[in-house]
């Protein structure tokens, strides 16, 4: 079969924080993206401000670099598809694999292969990619090269590669001085033989296959992202997989139902480094974006009219973790962020609370991302919303909040099957790297959280590798608890490992909550009383109302109090006599952190100002009636 020997297309693959994007810099700087005098930020392809604060990837993205061989041939397009490192972003990483021919697994040279490096190389090696191994961060003090790459060896047969793939290149990297070498160097030190990615670029150009393609075959490609801009509406991102797409051509649009559609491609563009330029054609194996097509989604074909032939759906992993997602129905809804909404007025104008603007929206985050669910439940103002994981649902509703919707999310459940007629949940895999000091809290941790140690390894460090099999429902909530208990210095990362059989109860929260049992403003006075009770949440002159909780009991049972209570002045005493400066500070919660801390007749309000944790019976005699017909059936 012909081959286009001009372009290559691979994706860079691998855990959180392992250097992708670095790498990406790197080399976009070093092809000649971008003139001497343009302004470079770091990590130029995390283009979303969610990204840049939390320093991952969410979202897959591509970029194009031309590269000019040193021996004067003629420059060859390299397409990179920057992936996530984090599992709960899988569907992203299934699409970016769909549209490349190799993958370049990166590998930390310290830390080496974790849970994340795991599930992004098993889908490689299901989609018989070569794969190019890249050792990077040569230079942290701590590096250990030898074994990190006998490990990944480890890991690659224990995935069941084939003898193709496991006899793979590696190349040694410093991405962030942008230097690799094919020569390994000295533990903790930068590739001395080379000063640039020459080495890299000359390994991918050997090892990822130029894309094949059928003279004779009709048109043929693949919608695998989507995109928007304000004047060209949506933008379909795809893969001409044969054939060839021009501007102005009428094609035919199969839908994920089978239809068809004859549609005309209004803009086609190409990316050069981190732009889309106008382009007149794209050939088999171009990665380009298309307009005109404003219902098209991921996953379906645009085919030759003439023979129109469908190419196989992307399919992705089954949901694990769920939460509720409604209207925001507290007493504070609609004002500002202190709750008394004179701060606030013309924010408010821009508040989205309605039933009718968060579906809208639930809607709109299905167009473009494959992985997610919703679902109607009994209730007409909330929906059950599936993801692969915590984060992944937490990131949604974050970016929600920054656009002016106030919402109610409930306490994330985990989605079981039925196997056999028995209840299965969802397990994942949890890799930990703790001091040795620290083991025992650990293993006592995950024993109350129905964990099954698998492995554990000592490297010598006074560090220890521990690995566990874990029910995802005990991972909701563990995250706080084991920073606090490793003293901030332990490492988790888990992925999920498939489903089980139904673990039985969990007991993961040990103390109850202190909650409000009026409304009012928070009072200092108030506030030095309750300090001794457990760790509030609150600060002083915050609104506050009936049903939310302030703070966290020190005792595993609920204590409902008064944080508004004010100091009766006398005329012998003035307001200033107040002693404010024995408060202590409140401990405040992230999203993500006051999630985990819900308990299950608990939910969590989220404005763009605040997140509060209420009760989901705000009433105070209500709660006490429903928690004694439970009690006595």
């Amino acid at each position: 079969m012909p081959t286009r020997h001009d372009i290559r297309n691979v994706a860079i693959v691998a855990h959180v924080d392992h250097g992708k994007t670095t790498l990406v810099d790197a080399m976009l700087k070093q092809a000649g993206a971008f003139a001497a005098h343009q302004q470079l930020d770091d990590r130029m392809m995390d283009s979303n401000d969610l990204e840049r604060e939390k320093g991952i990837t969410i979202l897959a993205k591509n970029t194009a670099v031309k590269y000019h061989p040193k021996d004067g041939g003629d420059p060859i397009t390299i397409n990179i598809i920057d992936t996530p490192g984090h599992a709960d972003f899988g569907g992203e990483v299934e699409r970016g694999l769909s549209m490349v021919d190799a993958v370049v697994l990166l590998v930390d040279a310290s830390e080496g292969p974790l849970p994340q490096t795991r599930f992004v190389l098993r889908k490689a090696l299901q989609a018989r990619m070569p794969v190019i191994l890249c050792i990077n961060k040569t230079d942290r003090p701590d590096s250990r090269i030898d074994e990190v790459v006998n490990e990944t060896y480890d890991l690659f047969l224990d995935l069941d590669a084939d003898e193709d793939q496991i006899e793979f290149p590696i190349v040694y990297a410093c991405a962030r001085d942008g230097v690799a070498s094919l020569t390994k160097p000295e533990d903790g030190t930068v590739p001395a033989d080379s000063d640039s990615l020459e080495p890299f670029f000359s390994t991918l150009l050997e090892h990822v296959p130029a894309p094949e393609y059928d003279e004779t075959a009709p048109l043929q490609a693949h919608v695998t992202n989507l995109d928007a801009d304000n004047f060209l509406g949506r933008i379909a991102l795809l893969r001409v997989e044969q054939g060839e797409l021009r501007k102005g051509q009428t094609v035919t649009w199969i839908k994920r139902d089978g239809s068809m559609a004859n549609v005309r491609i209004t803009e086609l563009m190409m990316t050069e480094a981190l732009t889309r330029k106008p382009a007149e054609m794209a050939g088999p194996g171009d990665i380009c974006a298309v307009a005109g097509i404003p219902d098209i989604m991921i996953g379906e074909t645009l085919a030759d009219p003439e023979n129109p032939v469908a190419l196989p759906l992307i399919s992705v992993d089954e949901p694990a973790i769920s939460m509720t997602i409604g209207t925001n129905t507290s007493p504070l809804v609609g004002r500002g962020g202190t709750g008394k909404g004179a701060d606030a007025k013309s924010a408010v104008k821009d508040r989205k609370v309605t039933a009718r603007q968060v579906k809208d929206r639930l809607d709109r985050e299905l167009i473009g991302n494959v992985s997610l669910r919703v679902l109607d439940t009994e209730r007409p103002d909330a929906w059950e919303v599936q993801g692969r994981g915590e984060l992944a649902l937490a990131i949604l509703v974050e970016q929600m909040r920054r656009e002016g919707f106030e919402l109610t999310i409930g306490k994330p459940q985990v989605v079981t099957q039925i196997v056999d007629g028995k209840v299965h949940e969802p397990v994942e895999r949890m890799t930990i790297d703790v001091p040795e000091e620290h083991m025992g809290a650990v293993t006592q941790l995950m024993g109350v959280r129905k964990g099954r140690m698998d492995n554990m390894s000592n490297h010598g460090s006074g560090w220890v590798r521990m690995e566990f099999v874990v029910p995802s429902r005990g991972l909701i909530g563990f995250r706080t608890e084991f920073l606090t208990n490793t003293r901030g210095t332990g490492i988790a990362h888990s992925i999920h490992e498939g489903h089980e059989p139904w673990f039985g109860t969990l007991q993961t929260r040990n103390n109850g909550s202190l909650v409000a049992d009026r409304s009012g403003a928070v009072t200092p006075f108030a506030m030095i009383n309750l300090q001794e009770r457990g760790v509030l949440f609150t600060e002083p002159g915050t609104e506050v109302y009936e049903g939310m909780i302030v703070g966290e009991n020190s005792r595993s049972d609920d204590m409902d109090v008064n944080i508004t209570k004010e100091k009766k002045l006398t005329n012998m005493r003035a307001a200033s006599a107040d002693n404010t400066e024995n408060v202590v500070p409140p401990r405040r919660l992230s999203l993500e952190q006051s999630l985990e801390f819900c308990r299950d007749d608990e939910c969590v309000e989220v404005t763009p100002e605040a997140v509060r944790i209420r009760k989901v019976v705000l009433d105070q005699k209500e709660r006490g009636r429903a928690a004694s017909r439970a009690k006595h059936g």
